[in-house]
């Protein structure tokens, strides 16, 4: 199937239950990559949109993804009953736990409805098979929680013996195997995303991992975790500061931008 550029209109099937925000190149017909942005907990697809403007990677089309669960009014310091207008904040598990160890919202509350809307109609059903794209094309960039879910959705992709079967219309075939790079910003991976089939491959994406060097969710057991299941793992730890909130300046960025350009040049992996 030839590939084309992605359309509006192609994604309206998958709405209301995900909900993306499209950044196009400024000559879209130049388009040779994707890039899927998540956000973190509780927030939207709209500043990360803006990200992508800001950032305009040459020949990419970014997509903003939103969480696909809208995080409790009680949750944001509001009554249940409050009527606020709709809610900006969103999130990506299946569920909202506190960790029994810490007594914090469980980071890895199960993903599974995320894969399906994500991997399965976005990526599976909407660019490979309406718009004729390959998974090698497309690059992960999330934040926090965001983070968690590309790097668990670059676990899943790892081979047909181990691939996610998309119940979305379709055959759910899946013929690839990983992305073309991706980025988690202060995102372990979660537990719940690793294929449990023994003997399992090394996942093949390329991942970079930023971090504060405080980091509370992605600290040294949490980024061998992640060597343990992908073959290509790079590291960036912010000395300069101890959360892993979004870089803040040119020199935070830069291992990333570095990162994205290495991958948008490798062609077709």
């Amino acid at each position: 199937m030839p590939t084309r550029i992605p359309a509006p209109e192609d994604f309206e099937h998958l709405a209301p239950s995900l909900c993306v925000s499209l950044v196009y190149p400024e000559v879209p017909e130049t388009t040779t990559a994707i890039l899927l942005l998540f956000h973190g907990l509780g927030d939207s697809e709209a500043p990360f949109a803006a990200l992508a403007r800001n950032l305009n990677l040459p020949g990419v089309l970014a997509i903003a993804v939103r969480g696909v669960s809208p995080l409790p009014p009680a949750l944001l310091g509001a009554a249940p009953d409050s009527d606020s207008g709709p809610t900006q904040h969103f999130h990506w598990g299946d569920d909202l736990t506190l960790s029994p160890s810490t007594g914090d919202l469980d980071p890895d509350p199960g993903f599974s409805g995320a894969e399906r809307l994500v991997l399965g109609g976005l990526v599976r059903e909407t660019l490979v098979r309406r718009c004729g794209w390959d998974s090698r094309d497309v690059l992960l960039f999330g934040f926090g929680q965001g983070g968690s879910l590309a790097l668990g959705l670059a676990s899943r992709l790892r081979g047909s013996s181990d691939r996610v079967v998309d119940i979305t219309e379709g055959d759910g075939a899946a013929t690839d195997s990983a992305f073309k790079g991706v980025v988690s910003i202060g995102g372990p991976l979660p537990a719940s995303m690793v294929p449990t089939v023994s003997g399992r491959g090394k996942a093949r994406t390329p991942v970079l991992l930023c971090r504060g060097r405080s980091s509370e969710l992605l600290d040294e057991a949490a980024v061998d975790a992640v060597r343990g299941e992908f073959a290509d793992v790079r590291e960036v730890t912010w000395r300069e500061r101890g959360d892993d909130g979004m870089p803040r300046s040119r020199e935070e960025m830069l291992p990333i931008m570095q990162f994205f350009a290495e991958r948008l040049a490798s062609g077709g992996w």
